[in-house]
């Protein structure tokens, strides 16, 4: 009896080579499993492709609710951008989806895990770390473990017969709910503007004249309405998507720092992502006193680091997302944003937590504070620096 291998299987040039290596070089049959985190891709074309490459059998799994449940929240909560640009949205969908295949590889009593990564790239890291912290099954990763290039993977599917659609030849794309990267081609050039025909949430030509106005309701930090419209988690995130990606509000582009220590160019499409984040950003300003906005700083930048470095199941992860979840307590409110021809910005905000006093801040009459209790404060918060500064003159 031949062996078997689960794969996680996307339908695009990686995945589609991995099959067929799984099958010459290991000759075992394979599982394909296809995971929906809101890709906006055909399940059945891919499955009927998955099929036609010869698979033992192929799953579709819908994940889209608990991809924004379990991984989107809690990183709007945690307010993660690594590095100050990248929403997470692949990093967040990786463990979702090596989840998934092992619960198939427990169903399947397989032989061995199977991904499309490469040796480059932050997504074995992702890959494996889940599957070795649900498995003991050896890991088969045929891109990575022959050193393959795009072009002989491109030469490979050619021989092959692999069908290849016209994007997946020009970029490598990887797509959810959350966000859409977009790698290869000119773009491996860091100083080439990426061309138009690259994006397709984020409109980059003929932008509206007129502002347009986003309304973003909070509770306990996770949003909940938009424009006094309560949606449902996944409705919201494509609402947002589609009205601040229509404005031009999106695109992000950098130069990211991988696990694996390579410096890449980044380029991604995250309307919805940057919204809610800058707008929950905002609101935990209002609500949070400056030493938990100080400290929780610390803890969202290492929550990050821990959800795209592919340490997902780490004890310190869970240990922070307690933290977080206490902090959201009062995370609730409405945040307005102003997006207008690329730009977007927070423009108001309200919340019945809201440690803002009017009568305390007003610069006009009636206000509540006292400035003459100031001066022996300010004598007080600078008396070391002062006192410093005089002996070293007297120096």
């Amino acid at each position: 009896m031949k062996q078997k291998a689960v794969l996680a299987f996307s339908g695009g040039l990686d995945t589609s080579v991995v099959i067929k290596y799984l099958q010459e070089k290991h000759r075992m049959d394979v599982i394909t499993v296809t995971v929906d985190v809101g890709e906006g891709s055909d399940q059945k074309k891919i499955a009927a492709k998955a099929k036609n490459l010869g698979v033992l059998r192929h799953y579709n799994i819908d994940a889209k609710k608990e991809f924004v449940d379990d991984f989107i929240h809690p990183s709007i909560k945690a307010n993660a951008l690594y590095q100050n640009k990248y929403c997470l949205a692949t990093s967040l969908a990786r463990p979702l989806i090596a989840q998934k295949v092992l619960e198939v590889a427990k169903k399947e009593k397989v032989d061995a895990l199977a991904h499309g990564c490469t040796g480059k790239g932050n997504d074995q890291v992702r890959f494996d770390v889940t599957f070795g912290s649900g498995s003991n099954l050896p890991i088969i990763a045929p891109i990575r473990d022959l050193n393959l290039d795009r072009t002989t993977e491109l030469e490979f599917a050619n021989k092959h017969g692999i069908p290849i659609d016209s994007v997946s030849k020009k970029f490598s794309i990887d797509q959810n709910l959350w966000g859409r990267a977009i790698e290869g081609g000119d773009m491996e050039d860091p100083y080439n503007e990426p061309p138009d025909d690259a994006f397709i949430w984020v409109k980059t030509k003929n932008l509206p004249d007129k502002a347009r106005y986003l309304e973003i309701e909070f509770e306990h930090g996770i949003p909940v309405a938009v424009d006094k419209k309560r949606l449902s988690p996944i409705k919201l995130i494509e609402y947002c998507n589609k009205v601040a990606g229509s404005c031009g509000v999106g695109i992000v582009d950098h130069i990211e720092d991988r696990v694996v220590g390579i410096k890449s160019r980044e380029v991604y499409e995250t309307p919805a992502a940057l919204c809610l984040i800058e707008a929950h950003s905002d609101l935990e300003k209002m609500v949070h006193t400056k030493h938990q906005n100080k400290f929780k700083s610390i803890v969202d930048q290492e929550w990050t680091w821990l959800a795209y470095s592919g340490l997902w199941q780490d004890p310190l992860k869970r240990d922070l997302d307690k933290f977080i979840d206490q902090s959201q307590k009062v995370v609730t409110g409405t945040v307005k944003l102003k997006l207008y021809k690329g730009s977007f910005r927070v423009v108001g905000r309200k919340s019945k937590y809201s440690l803002y006093s009017h009568n305390i801040a007003t610069y006009g009459k009636g206000s509540a504070f006292d400035q003459r209790k100031a001066t022996g404060f300010v004598e007080l918060w600078g008396l070391q620096t002062t006192e410093a500064n005089k002996l070293s003159n007297k120096r």
